[in-house]
């Protein structure tokens, strides 16, 4: 049994991030997700919920500029990825670690959520985590021509002409997830046209942060995702150096699907059958007297 509260929590900026947290009667460690691109937090909620039930405490967020962390209007709003990825990241796992200091924090990270366990120093305070669909976001490494020209079409060609008319990137009017800060948008675009996505961007360093973690590390990906294929995941996760890595390439037939895809692993339909896998690895790495739930 658990409750569900919204958790308010302020960023080393000063930005006020909004989310939810999940409380175990008996929490045995605590998970922090972090989302992908333009998805808000309620995605995550009845995954969250799943863990709870197995006694951890579970902590979802939305990113500066999306869902309940967004402002009245996104024009003029300054945020760009790497805020995301350094100043977000790092206060929901500060908040999880004063909500419940002592015990284990882990991380699942989503798409760009992934991307951030390699960028944020607060990757230091994880006992372990999980990378879901999370792979170097390279335009020329999507696989399946047709995808790979739409993607350009949408993203590099019209999303600037799109920002120079709204001020920020009107991903809702395209059906295509919640609007994105301008400068989100701008820097996610250029890291996309370049063949090492954000490792080629040397004001990031991403390949020395990447190089000095030394955490276990599930990767998964899905046959069926065209962006997150072996070749883009490889891109990313070979900068992980000196991580334990354990891969996982699952197609929907392994799990009697019709399709996972890029989002669909925290969909409901898979409570019993994806969602255990990760949660009995998540087990594993906690120290013996807390693997067993409670």
């Amino acid at each position: 049994m658990s409750t569900e509260e919204s958790i308010e929590f302020a960023a080393a900026d000063g930005y006020r991030l909004h989310g939810s947290l999940q409380r175990p009667l008996r929490a045995r460690a605590v998970i922090v997700i972090h989302p992908a691109t333009g998805v808000p937090e309620r995605l995550y909620l009845p995954f969250a919920r799943f863990l709870a039930a197995q006694g951890y405490a579970v902590l979802t967020y939305d990113y500066r500029g999306i869902g309940r962390s967004a402002p009245g209007s996104l024009r003029g709003f300054s945020a760009r990825m790497r805020d995301w990825m350094e100043q977000d990241v790092a206060a929901a796992t500060r908040a999880s670690a004063a909500l419940y200091p002592g015990l284990p924090i882990l991380a699942i990270g989503h798409s760009v959520g992934g991307h951030a366990l390699g960028i944020s120093d607060a990757t230091h305070e994880l006992r372990a985590a999980a990378m879901i669909a999370s792979h170097a976001g390279y335009v020329g490494s999507i696989r399946g021509w047709t995808e790979r020209l739409r993607v350009r079409a949408v993203l590099l060609d019209l999303g600037p002409l799109l920002l120079r008319c709204f001020g920020y990137l009107p991903w809702r009017r395209l059906g295509l997830g919640e609007d994105l800060p301008a400068g989100v948008a701008r820097e996610w675009i250029g890291w996309c046209r370049q063949p090492g996505y954000f490792f080629d961007d040397p004001a990031l360093q991403a390949r020395s942060r990447f190089g000095d973690k030394k955490l276990p590390l599930l990767v998964l990906g899905f046959t069926d995702d065209p962006w997150a294929n072996p070749r883009a995941i490889d891109a990313l996760v070979r900068h992980f150096a000196q991580c334990p890595l354990e891969r996982r390439q699952i197609a929907p037939a392994d799990v009697g699907a019709r399709a996972i895809g890029h989002m669909g692993f925290f969909r409901q339909r898979f409570s019993d059958s994806l969602w255990p896998q990760l949660q009995a690895w998540l087990d594993r790495q906690l120290p013996t007297e807390l693997s067993a739930a409670t």
